[in-house]
């Protein structure tokens, strides 16, 4: 009887819990993308959840130059084409 007890109440708290996202780990170079471009941030745009195909040109843009800025085009040039491919398809998938 005590057994029967425990697996009812162990089920109800599995089945009550809120439900758990599975959360993708980020490519290499991508979690630190927050740093700067937090949600909340005014200043610096959010990058999360936006087309992967402009997240992806705007970072090769920042690679090869033909973007200026002061921090990101060091950052792009860290970078091979296929991470930069792989972080703008990780950061398309986040809200």
């Amino acid at each position: 009887m005590k057994t029967l007890r425990t697996s009812l109440a162990i089920g109800l708290m599995v089945t009550s819990a809120a439900p758990v996202r599975a959360a993708s780990a980020p490519p290499p170079g991508a979690a630190s993308c927050s740093g700067c471009h937090a949600a909340t941030s005014q200043a610096i745009p959010n990058i999360y959840g936006r087309d992967a195909d402009a997240t992806r040109s705007t970072l090769l843009a920042f690679r090869n130059g033909s973007m200026p800025a002061t921090v990101m085009t060091r950052i792009a040039k860290g970078f091979s084409e296929d991470e930069i491919g792989s972080i703008a398809a990780w950061l398309a998938t986040q809200k």
